[in-house]
């Protein structure tokens, strides 16, 4: 009995799995054939990998400036927002405030709206009341980081307030009775035992600023453009250049990969802080 259970949640997961990595290697397959062979008969094999689409993205100093933009904008709102949420929640777990529900909940309200409805005033403060000189947020990855925060520090909030809230307040008390202040008490006592909230907040909030189209597509003009608002270039009047784009996309995925697995070990590390007593 166990072993058929076993072999069937392993089944699962594998099918899973492949209905999952089954667009990934698509667009793979798309990226690796030149464009006279993508109007052709389909085929899910790849005879020779046209590696002159990776070429020509990677050469492209558009894509490098897109790439570059949105690397900066997902990565500083990340670490942004997981900071700021650590100290609101932990604020919000361990100190007796008035009102407290209401505030968390008024926080989170700032997610249940679509953000379609915040286009239009966004866009009127952006280009016209945040404007000193000629200086504005408007095209800056400085005005997509604190727009970013705006709608992904909310989430962070309701990820965090669990874990702060399942770390007992009695070992905030025991550390203040042997000395350390209240920044060490976040820092060298809370900090390690909500590592992997933190890492998972950390993770999301990257992808949900990696990923934001609308804003970005918005209120950046040419020189704070994400790379999602540039795979949309690829579609022009005279036809889309489906090959580049399956390569830019493909490329895409490098930093995504590369932050996740950065971040995971955290994940792992913080699961068995503790675990083992000498």
């Amino acid at each position: 009995m166990f072993k058929s259970r076993r072999g069937l949640s392993l089944l699962f997961w594998c099918g899973a799995s492949l209905i999952t990595l089954a667009p990934i290697y698509w667009m793979f397959v798309i990226s690796a054939k030149r464009r006279v062979d993508l109007f052709g008969r389909p085929s899910f094999l790849i005879d020779r990998i046209y590696w002159e689409n990776y070429i020509e993205t990677l050469t492209d100093p558009v894509f490098q400036k897109y790439m570059l933009n949105s690397i900066v904008v997902a990565t500083s709102n990340s670490l942004l927002v997981t900071v700021l949420a650590f100290l609101a929640t932990y604020a919000l777990s361990r100190f007796p405030l008035v009102g407290k529900e209401n505030i968390f909940f008024w926080t989170i309200t700032n997610r249940m709206a679509p953000p379609a409805v915040f286009l239009l005033p966004l866009f009127l403060l952006y280009t016209q009341a945040f404007t000193i000189g000629d200086w504005r947020l408007y095209d800056t990855r400085l005005g997509l980081i604190l727009l970013y925060c705006v709608f992904n520090l909310p989430f962070a909030i309701w990820i965090l307030r669990g874990v702060i809230d399942g770390i007992p307040k009695e070992l905030d008390e025991a550390s203040m009775v042997d000395g350390a202040n209240l920044w060490e008490t976040m820092t060298q006592v809370v900090f390690p035992l909500a590592r992997p909230g933190l890492a998972v907040t950390a993770i999301l909030t990257w992808v949900f600023a990696w990923n934001e189209y609308l804003f970005a597509a918005t209120l950046t003009s040419v020189h704070a453009r994400t790379i999602t608002t540039g795979l949309a270039e690829f579609v022009t009047v005279t036809g889309t250049n489906w090959g580049l784009m399956a390569a830019t996309a493909m490329l895409t995925l490098i930093p995504a990969l590369v932050f996740l697995g950065v971040v995971q070990r955290h994940i792992v590390a913080g699961l068995t802080f503790g675990a083992v007593k000498e």
